[in-house]
């Protein structure tokens, strides 16, 4: 079978899943590139190259998780994030672009020319830890997440990217190691794309996030708010005077943020594309 007639076909398959069809083709190409190790120049250069039977097997096996609903992202193992590849696993959240705009929001308000200490919450595969490590060669970063799975990916991807000197990860639940282990904590800057659908959108999320996804990187109550209720007074506690808390927010919860924002000062939003309240900014 050659790369366009296993292309086709794998297409015309996963478009028999309602809810693949939109992205048949992208998925099709995507885990072909992945399972021959090829570039998209190559494949389509060379369209009558012919598989190997054990390529097809691993091709074919492939396109039968995805046809499960099984995110693409699982099955390559890989996942970039502010221009980053980093390692992705079913212990990690998978990193979203729409979480690009919290980094470029806090990028904007930390300065690159002097020393500053940043703590990321709940890191997962340390996506946001490591793009403001990237982006800020002074700045010390320290990383907590819940899972010790996901912190084992994320120490991974931050030796591939060479920043393990200056982003440490620590098993924690919100700040709550942190607080325990040393009362005088003090950051520039606290960051976090935490848990933040209610639990009532669970059986209206896409297959591939509800079954695949780790829940307790996804569901936070009944609105939604559990974790920001207790995150934000210990990250109080945590910041410098002046210093940053800058958060990921759902669709919809810019009003209930703003409540419980209500002491902080120079509190703000940051839009998407759409217009939609993606981040809450506040200073302690």
């Amino acid at each position: 079978m050659t790369l366009r007639q296993a292309l086709t076909l794998a297409t015309e398959q996963l478009a028999t899943n309602p809810a693949l069809g939109d992205h048949a083709h992208r998925d099709a190409e995507l885990l072909l590139l992945h399972v021959l190790e090829l570039d998209r120049a190559t494949l389509l250069a060379y369209p009558t190259r012919a598989l190997t039977e054990q390529q097809l097997v691993l091709y074919q096996d492939a396109i039968a998780r995805r046809l499960r609903c099984e995110p693409v992202q699982y099955i390559t193992g890989q996942q970039e994030f502010f221009g980053l590849p980093l390692k992705v696993t079913p212990a990690t959240l998978i990193p979203r672009p729409e979480t690009e705009h919290l980094v470029e929001a806090v990028l904007d308000r930390l300065p690159a020319d002097r020393p500053v200490r940043i703590l990321d919450i709940g890191t997962g595969t340390g996506a946001i830890a490591l793009a403001l490590a990237a982006n800020l060669p002074l700045a010390e970063v320290i990383a907590v997440d819940i899972s010790a799975e996901a912190l084992e990916v994320a120490r991974e991807n931050a030796a591939n990217h060479h920043l393990e000197a200056r982003v440490g990860f620590f098993l924690s639940d919100l700040l709550t190691g942190l607080l325990q282990k040393d009362q005088t904590v003090a950051f520039d800057a606290i960051v976090s794309n935490p848990p933040y659908i209610p639990e009532s959108e669970r059986a209206e999320l896409h297959p591939q996030v509800r079954d695949y996804e780790p829940a307790q990187a996804l569901f936070a109550g009944d609105l939604g708010l559990d974790i920001y209720r207790r995150l934000i007074p210990q990250a109080y506690r945590a910041l410098k005077p002046g210093g940053l808390l800058a958060l990921e927010i759902g669709h919809g919860q810019r009003d209930s943020l703003a409540a419980l924002l209500e002491s902080w000062e120079n509190v703000a939003f940051v839009d998407d594309l759409q217009q939609i309240a993606r981040v809450a900014l506040a200073r302690r």
